[in-house]
């Protein structure tokens, strides 16, 4: 459970950013903050890499809890993050993104169940692409939605990502 939901956040002062980068079990990722809280976690691997920002200033202390609660998650540890988290996005995709901190540790659901949770069914397409604007991702656990029949789709990391993801969490994770 998050202690600290995603804020209405409707604009980032780029200038005021703070990143560093973390290594996990599916490869480097971009912590992005502004000293209070979390605004990104991008897997650089995947097909969406951020692009660090001009003015953004390296900073390793902000990320230390942050860093700490990702290794406990990849390590099996922690089903859940306590962390302050502000995402800047639209009002219909933080309702998405706050739905998605809902979905339980090892579940999935479907983009037509999230949909109809937030009041909107039969806009799948959308949740679709509100989901794949989550900018926290892992920490906002976008990989827990799948495709209607089960299969795993889209992904920004890549969907062998979200198949590592999913397996960590339901304990089915074989590690060669």
């Amino acid at each position: 459970m998050l202690a600290a939901s995603l804020c209405a956040a409707m604009t980032i002062e780029t200038e005021n950013l703070l990143y560093t980068t973390a290594e996990s079990p599916i490869g480097q990722l971009l912590l992005i903050g502004d000293g209070e809280t979390l605004r990104g976690v991008h897997i650089q691997e995947g097909r969406k890499p951020a692009r660090i920002g001009d003015s953004w200033k390296r900073a390793e202390e902000p990320f230390v809890e942050v860093r700490k609660q990702l290794d406990e998650y990849f390590g099996g540890e922690r089903v859940g993050f306590e962390l302050a988290l502000a995402a800047t996005g639209s009002d219909f995709e933080r309702r998405v993104w706050r739905e998605l901190e809902a979905i339980p540790y090892g579940e999935t659901t479907s983009y037509g169940e999230l949909a109809g949770r937030i009041g909107h069914p039969g806009s799948a397409r959308a949740v679709g692409m509100a989901n794949g604007r989550n900018p926290i991702s892992i920490i906002v656990p976008c990989h827990r939605v799948i495709g209607a029949d089960g299969t795993l789709t889209g992904y920004g990391g890549g969907v062998e990502r979200k198949r590592f993801l999913l397996e960590l969490e339901q304990g089915t994770l074989r590690l060669a």
